[in-house]
């Protein structure tokens, strides 16, 4: 066996209020050998309870969204498929995401 150490970058994103971190996001760009971009991973968004339903998670996913088109021939975004996310979900196909299936991970 053979292993090839390969670079990723990752960028966090954060939206403040009143100098307040109400919420962020990151973008990890990890690269393979079959593309001449790397791939885009949206990770772990989150927005403060109390700023919901305000615009931060759309503001967050824009600039992720911008700089992923620069940086990435592709953008993937999981999210659990137990139910209890259907908002999140409807909310990420209005921004343009195509449900592409299931996610499979093991917990460490």
């Amino acid at each position: 066996m053979k292993e090839v150490s390969v670079d990723a970058t990752g960028v966090r994103f954060s939206v403040l209020r009143g100098g307040k971190e109400v919420g962020h996001a990151y973008l990890y760009m990890l690269n393979n050998d079959l593309h001449n971009k790397p791939f885009g991973l949206l990770e772990d968004v989150y927005v403060d309870s109390n700023y919901r339903g305000e615009g931060v998670a759309t503001e967050l996913l824009e600039a992720v969204l911008k700089k992923a088109q620069e940086k990435c021939y592709k953008l993937i975004a999981t999210s659990r498929n137990d139910g209890t996310r259907t908002a999140v979900h409807e909310w990420y196909t209005r921004l343009g995401f195509d449900n592409y299936g299931t996610e499979f991970r093991l917990n460490f």
